[in-house]
């Protein structure tokens, strides 16, 4: 150990003279506070965590053009910690740290959905069954991902209802990992933006069970294409980025969002009353809290209008008058979980644009209504599985569980109580997820044998299913 230390002390002089003094002739001058102090880290740190130092040193931080620009230890963790036993504290920085020099980038993502990550997994019902071990410090499961989002959100719901607080960072300060955020994507502490523009950077969240986007592209002819031609920054394939992050972008939004829902309009609504004349009063007075407009590409038929607002029932995110609830406002309004028709049609434009670099606009409009279709055609079939089983409830042969306030309730997930309605969940999360996130990802495979396949197969045992507990009850009377 003592000669791996002498060792690395050597290094650690040597990467030194190479990254903290500029020239020859600098080397001889005498060394700032600054430097002194990032020296002192360097010294310390190449025998306690070398892996850490190597990063740093070959990260763009630590290689400017200028001396003064470059960013050393303490300029991110504070100057507080100086000795092996205070450890706790080095300040960890937050997306806030990085902001001070990346302000454009940090305004973006504040913007953003990304920055949204955390509110938006608490407003899960079923999150907050699970153990601490899951979604504490840990960082297991949801957390994992979503720690991305910034801590300490609150969203108001006293009349107010788009605004959203900060608890002056409360919540953050039981955390003493995972508020940086930035890292997600740049990862410490190297931070390379070469890392955080290839796709592989999104593949560790944007994967998997409810939302396998990675599995998607690298199975699609633009994902073949970027891996045969070497995961070159200038393939002329598009990644994650080049649609996701356009110009650089860190809002990250898209269009239809992630659960590939859209805000009823005004005019959407109240076209329903035509249809189900019985419920021209609370479709009147759902109207009137619903923004006015019309989607691009997508002109909205009675059915769908209501195919989706079973949906939102199912959610709990419309209470069984069709009027919003608690949850629409936190998920909906807040955590900006469906698009209103402005930001829609503004995000889509975009997309189509660049899709047109490299495609036909044709091309391009018939692959975007293609998709719309394919989700149009999911939510019906997911409307229908919703109705056989909110008709068991109204019925009394299915009963509200103890404490919940919906049911069915889409967002208990797992902790649903009878097999018809894991099938509902196992709908919404998995199979019109990859149905309606193949298509837009030209990924048949998974549109199809993923998604749409077992998606009906679903539906289909949910009906059955009904008819046999209907003919149980019926038998026992």
């Amino acid at each position: 150990m003592r000669i791996y230390g002498i060792l690395s002390t050597l290094v650690c002089g040597t990467l030194l003279a190479a990254s903290t003094l500029v020239g020859a002739e600098a080397q001889t001058k005498k060394l700032s506070d600054d430097q002194m102090a990032h020296k002192d880290c360097l010294g310390c740190h190449i025998n306690i965590t070398p892996g850490i130092v190597k990063q740093h040193l070959d990260s763009p931080h630590a290689n400017t053009k200028r001396a003064e620009e470059e960013v050393r230890c303490h300029d991110c963790h504070g100057q507080e910690h100086t000795t092996m036993e205070d450890f706790a504290k080095a300040a960890m920085p937050t997306a806030e740290t990085c902001g001070e020099c990346h302000k454009k980038q940090m305004k973006q993502h504040k913007s953003g959905k990304h920055n949204l990550g955390w509110m938006v997994m608490k407003s899960q019902i079923a999150w907050h069954g699970q153990p601490g071990s899951i979604t504490e410090q840990g960082y297991r499961g949801c957390s994992g991902c979503h720690k991305i989002g910034e801590k300490g959100l609150l969203g108001v719901t006293d009349g107010n209802m788009g605004e959203i607080t900060h608890d002056g960072g409360k919540e953050a300060s039981y955390y003493r990992y995972g508020n940086a955020q930035c890292d997600a994507c740049h990862t410490r502490h190297s931070f390379k933006k070469s890392e955080a523009k290839d796709p592989r950077a999104c593949s560790n969240c944007h994967m998997g069970f409810d939302h396998p986007q990675w599995e998607m592209y690298t199975s699609a002819k633009h994902g073949v294409v970027w891996g045969i031609e070497g995961h070159e920054e200038d393939s002329r394939a598009p990644t994650c980025q080049s649609c996701h992050l356009m110009e650089g972008d860190h809002e990250v939004r898209t269009p239809w969002g992630f659960l590939g829902l859209r805000i009823p309009t005004k005019e959407n609504v109240l076209a329903l009353i035509d249809v189900a004349p019985s419920l021209k009063d609370p479709l009147t007075k759902l109207a009137a809290a619903l923004p006015t407009g019309n989607y691009m590409d997508v002109d909205d038929d009675p059915q769908w209008t209501f195919d989706r607002a079973l949906i939102l029932q199912a959610a709990g995110v419309l209470d069984a008058s069709l009027q919003p609830t608690e949850r629409f406002v936190e998920i909906v309004v807040q955590a900006q979980a469906a698009r209103g028709p402005e930001e829609f049609n503004t995000i889509r434009t975009q997309m189509k644009a660049n899709c047109n670099k490299c495609h036909s606009k044709g091309f391009v409009d018939s692959h975007f209504k293609a998709s719309d279709e394919i989700i149009k055609a999911a939510d019906h079939e997911f409307a229908k599985a919703i109705q056989a089983v909110q008709g068991l409830y109204r019925d009394g042969i299915l009963r509200v569980p103890e404490g919940w306030k919906y049911a069915p309730d889409l967002l208990q997930y797992y902790d649903a109580k009878t097999k018809i309605e894991q099938e509902l969940y196992l709908i919404m999360l998995e199979y019109r997820q990859r149905t309606f996130q193949g298509a837009f990802h030209a990924s048949n495979d998974y549109m199809h044998w993923y998604g749409w396949a077992p998606l009906k197969t679903a539906v289909n045992t949910i009906l059955e299913e009904e008819k046999k507990l209907r003919a149980e009850h019926q038998a026992k009377k």
